[in-house]
């Protein structure tokens, strides 16, 4: 069973590697606190109010508020954010929160393809029809409602009720190798294996009835 020190660890891993193969920028390193005698929380050392990634403000606003504070594990070479935030109760996972926000700055990049065009990495970022949208995938069991809640979600863009059905809980690793090999599939292709991504899975927690509808759906470990 996956557990918090697992889940440190990865993140660990995975920021090392996104440094060594050049796709971070900047980033802060993994930070593992305990919030009670048996609540721990895995976030990083300029973690603090992420109220703003849900206010109904511009997303550029919430963007350079987030990036002006550091507010992230990971800044990609195109300037997009990555959060990887997690909470045990014990060996119990209670929640996570894996967002990725997308820059809204690839002007300078499409202005200016001349400078990048040479690098296949860049290739995926410099097209003209590119628009910033960020992803969010959210564990809340808490306040699960069968279909309209699901446990596990994805949320699109800024829309309050998008809430798209995830069948268990992402570990780093897997929402890393979705980001990859959606936003930087050049990247993904010529450093997945050095990056060596965990196979590790959480438990399925999606319902039948969210089944049903259009979900996202990840092999779950053999029990």
């Amino acid at each position: 069973m996956l557990n918090v020190q697992n889940i440190f660890k990865d993140v660990k891993n995975l920021t090392a590697k996104l440094i060594e193969v050049g796709l971070s920028s900047q980033q802060n390193f993994p930070t593992l606190n305990k919030l009670s005698q048996n609540i721990s929380e895995i976030s990083y050392a300029n973690s603090s109010d992420l109220s703003i990634a849900l206010k109904n403000v511009a997303y550029q606003d919430i963007y350079d508020e987030l990036d002006r504070g550091k507010n992230y594990n990971i800044k990609m070479i195109d300037g997009a954010l990555i959060q990887l935030l997690y909470r045990f109760q014990g060996s119990q996972l209670l929640s996570h929160r894996l967002a990725f926000f997308s820059s809204p700055y690839l002007e300078s990049f499409q202005n200016e393809p001349e400078l990048y065009e040479e690098d296949e990495i860049f290739a995926d970022i410099i097209a003209k029809n590119i628009v910033a949208v960020p992803i969010r995938f959210d564990y809340d069991p808490d306040n699960f409602q069968e279909i309209h809640h699901p446990r596990c979600h994805l949320t699109l863009g800024q829309f309050k009720n998008c809430r798209i059905p995830v069948s268990s809980p992402l570990t780093p690793s897997v929402f890393i190798a979705f980001i990859l090999r959606n936003f930087y599939n050049t990247a993904y292709h010529l450093y997945s294996e050095q990056i060596n991504f965990n196979d590790q899975r959480f438990p399925e927690t999606i319902t039948e009835p969210e089944k049903n509808i259009l979900h996202f759906a990840i092999k779950s470990p053999s029990l």
